[in-house]
């Protein structure tokens, strides 16, 4: 599945939305969004059951940190109610990175009128009240989804974004109040870092935090993507790439061109070059070329299923 990096292609269109006195849904729809046992995702921390009452709130959220906006239909694909509970676990393991909004159409059908919606399930993600994404269709396989997850996270961390949602009570919508910016205080100065474009400070802050407990997983993986951007700033992509052609044994023209495939959201791309610097040198070059490689698949995620290939292959090459 091709990712598409943030961008802000304009607001969303709230104009077909009406607002109406709530009414009972029509008989077979399912129980409105929100009542118990009636909207996947109930027993999530980070996810809303959107109405038409709370979805101008909910675009509002994504203001703090992305919105995950899943339209379902229990009515028309049952198997798409299964996919917005996925979803909604999914999300609730980045605790408040991201925030599930769940639509079931069948009884908010003016939100699927609103966003021009032509095929259930439906995926988007919001970032400042705007589409961040392409709309995806139908159902990502539980890969996909972390894939998706995984890159997103990335690009808010390289963004400088640090902002988190609230845990929300269980099957709660958006009440009405803005939803406030949630940093974990432990890396509120890093990412603080980071957001005023101080890097250097960034990767400090990451790495106090590494040294006081090696076992915290997020602090080893922003020290990570902190140190790429830490190698990428003010580099030349063209000269960088010219002088990796022209040298591919080179151990730092191949690590710094796969730092800014990393950077810029090339992945795989990132990780078949360094594999491949691995296969071909020996002694400490291929020592310090699989250490590089380590530090990338750290930024990524490690489980993240680029990582786990990417891992398969290091291992190929190495033996």
């Amino acid at each position: 599945m091709s990712q598409q990096p943030f961008s802000r292609p304009g607001a969303i269109d709230l104009s077909a939305l009406k607002r109406p006195a709530p009414s009972a849904p029509p008989a077979g729809a399912g129980a409105p969004a929100g009542a118990p046992g009636g909207a996947p995702g109930s027993g999530s921390s980070y996810a809303v059951s959107v109405t038409e009452q709370n979805f101008q709130e909910t675009i509002e959220a994504s203001v703090t940190a992305p919105v995950v906006l899943v339209l379902y239909s229990p009515g028309r694909s049952p198997e798409s109610a299964t996919y917005a509970e996925d979803v909604a676990a999914a999300v609730a393991a980045y605790e408040g990175r991201f925030l599930a909004a769940l639509v079931d159409v069948d009884v908010t059908p003016q939100i699927a009128q609103a966003l021009q919606v032509q095929q259930i399930p439906l995926l988007m993600v919001l970032l400042d009240g705007r589409p961040a994404t392409q709309p995806i269709p139908g159902v990502l396989q539980a890969d996909e989804l972390s894939t998706l997850l995984n890159q997103l996270a990335q690009q808010l961390t390289a963004q400088g974004i640090s902002g988190r949602h609230q845990p929300r009570q269980a099957g709660s919508a958006a009440d009405g109040e803005e939803d406030e910016e949630y940093v974990d205080p432990r890396y509120a100065p890093a990412q603080d870092a980071l957001a005023e474009g101080d890097v250097d400070r960034a990767v400090a802050e990451y790495e106090k935090l590494v040294a006081a407990n090696p076992a915290d997983a997020e602090a080893a993986a922003g020290l990570a993507m902190a140190k790429v951007l830490q190698r990428v700033q003010g580099v030349d992509l063209y000269a960088a790439r010219a002088a990796a052609a022209a040298a591919p044994d080179d151990l730092d023209a191949q690590t710094l061109v796969a730092d800014l495939d990393l950077y810029g959201g090339h992945v795989e791309d990132a990780f078949t070059r360094l594999v491949d610097l691995v296969r071909r040198t020996s002694g400490k070059e291929r020592d310090a070329a699989r250490e590089h490689l380590l530090g990338l698949f750290a930024a990524v995620g490690n489980d993240d299923a680029r990582v786990l290939k990417g891992r398969q292959a290091l291992a190929s090459a190495l033996y």
